[in-house]
């Protein structure tokens, strides 16, 4: 049951992430909500007629504070999607790709699919399936490599998923 991660979007769609650990590709944002440990931002992205906004989380490891990840749900901009989004610092292992596990249970790993100025991002497409995992998870624990035995395992928080993700726009 490891195919929920490997289905990618590769389309020209804008990185949608805020200032400080992720950088600023959206502008400054717009801080609009708090549900738990996730923010919702909103912002207009250039030429967009209208707000986009987006559900972050900016973790560090907790034995590594060099090594951070922007975690970004978003629905893209024709609303026919929704996207996880992970922006991983430069440096990591990128054929190693970037491994997800939500409450002890191996989600599988999904590749790299640009790199970035400031960092290298690996988006996902969310089903149903995995929305219901991470909404109704306690933890997830992202996995970037360093080498091909060295995984880095960064905790995100899960409190504050499922209310953030049903007020998205």
């Amino acid at each position: 049951m490891k195919p929920n991660l490997k289905r990618l979007a590769v389309g020209g769609l804008a990185l949608l992430a805020l200032a400080g650990a992720a950088g600023s590709s959206m502008g400054q944002g717009v801080v609009k909500a708090q549900y738990g440990d996730w923010q919702m931002s909103c912002d207009t992205p250039p030429g967009a007629s209208f707000e986009q906004c987006a559900i972050i989380q900016n973790v560090m490891a907790e034995d590594q504070p060099n090594v951070g990840l922007s975690v970004i749900v978003l629905r893209t901009a024709d609303r026919e999607a929704r996207l996880l989004r992970v922006l991983a610092p430069l440096g990591v292992l990128l054929p190693n790709g970037l491994g997800l596990n939500v409450d002890g249970k191996d989600m599988g790993r999904v590749a790299f699919v640009r790199c970035l100025p400031n960092g290298c991002v690996a988006e996902v497409v969310l089903d149903d399936s995995l929305i219901e995992t991470l909404s109704n998870g306690k933890d997830a624990i992202f996995v970037v490599f360093k080498t091909p035995e060295e995984g880095i395992g960064i905790p995100v928080s899960l409190n504050g998923f499922k209310d953030g993700f049903a007020q998205l726009p």
